[in-house]
């Protein structure tokens, strides 16, 4: 991973169409060996990708012209940008895993934990990019080639991180996708506003969401569905992988994978053994533990959810700053940023 972040400002399209132009060397690639690319294709014309654009459209503008954008810089159709973006909102399986954990440390600090989870074809394609727009706080984040920013992880200049993990909802809604709901919570100012912005939109898609920011002593974990958007503070020590797991959600449609549920088990074992002033080295050891049958980090070609870590991240979150250190299999940050 390159390990200095590439700096891009500009208008919204400006920005979308500088990610479009760093995907466009591997986009063509990772679509044709992709199965997801495969499945999604008989969509392509589909009155509810229409509806997805509409959604996009009136609800999260902003976002739309960024995509738009992207397209432009990808020299990809519009439509099949569209596509690879509401992946999870067309299809209740995609290669976006992922998993997070969280802790409220006893010095008072907040911590989140992260591996970035997706198809191993995108091992080393990763980038970090701080983005700056005209209207918005900027942010940094852990881009991949040819989807919109938010929907791995981030922190904004305003204080506010998020992680995010993928849930695959077998029931969707007409609603945003879930993409772009994801890349519009880094133009929040404050957690407040971020739980609101989840709240109050309709959503096409699923994804589970661990909000923090700088000057606030809460971590949120949220499951933004098309059915429900359930919020749950956490209090000490915390664990989440791809399916959704707060109170009622056996009411949710979802597909558990045998690697989300075994990777969950494994977690609670993990935290069962870590303690509240625990250091960014033993959340590293749950992160990279291989212990189980299906592991934490994910390197095995034949996972059979089609996923490898792809990045990990630890943030350090107190009353002041945030600090970022970013990880490609190594215990030694290959990036570490006070934001």
């Amino acid at each position: 991973m390159e390990a200095t972040p590439l700096s891009l400002r500009g208008s919204r399209r400006d920005i979308g169409r500088a990610l479009g132009e760093l995907a466009r060397p591997h986009i063509k690639g990772l679509l044709e060996q992709s199965p997801t690319w495969f499945a999604l294709r008989r969509w392509r014309g589909h009155a509810l990708l229409d509806q997805l654009q509409q959604a996009a459209q009136h609800y999260l503008p902003k976002q739309w012209e960024e995509l738009c954008g992207m397209a432009e810089g990808m020299d990809m159709p519009l439509e099949d940008a569209l596509l690879w973006n509401v992946r999870g909102d067309l299809l209740h399986r995609t290669d976006d895993g992922c998993m997070t954990v969280a802790l409220r440390h006893a010095d008072g600090s907040r911590w989140i934990a992260h591996n970035e989870d997706g198809d191993p074809f995108l091992k080393g394609l990763g980038r970090l990019v701080e983005i700056q727009s005209e209207d918005s706080p900027g942010f940094l984040c852990f881009y991949l080639p040819g989807s919109l920013p938010g929907y791995t992880f981030a922190a904004n200049r305003a204080g506010l991180v998020q992680v995010v993990d993928n849930l695959r909802i077998m029931r969707g809604g007409q609603g945003v996708p879930r993409m772009m709901l994801a890349r519009a919570i880094l133009d929040c100012r404050s957690l407040d506003e971020a739980q609101a912005l989840l709240n109050k939109m309709p959503r096409a898609g699923g994804f589970h969401h661990m909000l923090g920011a700088v000057g606030d002593e809460r971590l949120l974990s949220i499951e933004a569905t098309p059915e429900r958007c359930s919020s749950q503070p956490v209090t000490t020590l915390y664990g989440h992988t791809n399916h959704c797991i707060h109170f009622g959600a056996r009411q949710t449609t979802q597909l558990v994978t045998t690697s989300s549920r075994e990777r969950l088990e494994r977690l609670d074992v993990l935290l069962l053994e870590l303690h509240e002033q625990a250091e960014a080295s033993e959340l590293l050891d749950i992160l990279y533990d291989t212990e189980a049958t299906l592991p934490m980090l994910r390197t095995d070609p034949r996972d059979p959810d089609g996923e490898n870590t792809l990045a990990s991240v630890i943030f350090r979150i107190d009353d002041e700053q945030c600090r970022i250190s970013v990880h490609d299999r190594s215990r030694t940050p290959c990036y570490q940023q006070d934001i």
